[in-house]
């Protein structure tokens, strides 16, 4: 386990290191960033003396996944378990990034982040632009997500003609893109706003129709179980991390990184989190 006490001579050193690979020293807020700093992070590096700084981009909007308690602190299931990679990869120093989630990719593309992490699938769209890490550490599957006495809609096709409300960069925006795509009659895309639990009082109010959402979801936004899922699931998908395509560096950090999650499966670190975090071990099940 890395720990932050450094001798007076590897504190000297520290000085003259020079952070190499992917790492971003670009720590600009925008987007109404806010900064968290990687608990129990980078003292024990390689045996060169070298730490490599990584700017991990994240959310606070995501219940139990990342957000700020109580106390001020960013944390969740995603939080957590990059905090648990961190202290088992010594040459690599993780720092939080938050924003609003749809300037994760973006923010992924210019640089100011090194990778993604806010339950990010898998889909065919995504592995176009971007590169994923090789072991995932959650599936899920997505489904339509409607007020708890609408009994009208069960498929996509029942959507037609209606409003949904989703985010522009979510897998669910893609879906009902995609659905736009192939149908005459188009589902009308509402996109959510900033606020805290948009999409559900949205819906809960009639506003809009539906969301597309992940199963796991709907308990940790929807505590007073306002909407209820419907249908069968519209794609299912491995939950992985997403960095830039192309890069050498990217490429070994997410096999470090893939390293590391080998050992946190194996060792039940994971599936605690998931129980933790999510009310149940969502990490078992991955697409084949």
């Amino acid at each position: 386990m890395k720990r932050r006490m450094l001798t007076a001579a590897a504190a000297a050193l520290s000085l003259t290191l020079v952070v190499t690979g992917c790492g971003s020293s670009n720590n600009e807020g925008g987007n109404n960033a806010v900064n968290a700093s990687a608990e129990a992070s980078g003292g024990n590096a390689k045996a060169g003396g070298e730490v490599t700084k990584i700017v991990v981009g994240t959310g606070t909007e995501f219940p139990q996944i990342c957000f700020i308690d109580e106390n001020g602190k960013l944390t969740g299931f995603d939080v957590e378990l990059v905090r648990e990679i961190d202290e088992r990869l010594a040459a690599y120093e993780f720092e939080f990034q938050t924003m609003e989630f749809s300037n994760l990719l973006l923010s992924l593309e210019t640089k100011k982040i090194d990778f993604v992490a806010h339950e990010m699938e898998k889909n065919p769209e995504r592995e176009q632009k971007y590169l994923f890490n090789k072991v995932p550490y959650a599936h899920w599957r997505n489904r339509i997500i409607v007020a708890k006495d609408n009994d009208s809609v069960q498929t996509l096709d029942d959507l037609a003609g209606k409003k949904a409300i989703t985010s522009p960069t979510s897998a669910g925006n893609q879906i009902l893109e995609n659905y736009n795509k192939d149908h005459d009659k188009k589902i009308e895309i509402v996109y959510e706003g900033s606020a805290a639990n948009d999409s559900i009082n949205q819906i809960a109010s009639g506003r809009v129709d539906a969301t597309i959402g992940a199963d796991f979801a709907l308990a940790l936004e929807d505590p007073q179980k306002k909407l209820k899922t419907v249908g069968e699931p519209l794609s299912e998908a491995d939950i992985l991390f997403i960095f830039r395509k192309d890069e050498p560096e990217a490429q070994k950090l997410a096999d470090a990184i893939d390293g590391a999650l080998t050992e946190i499966k194996s060792d039940g670190t994971l599936g605690k989190l998931s129980e933790e975090w999510l009310g149940s071990d969502f990490t078992a099940d991955t697409v084949k």
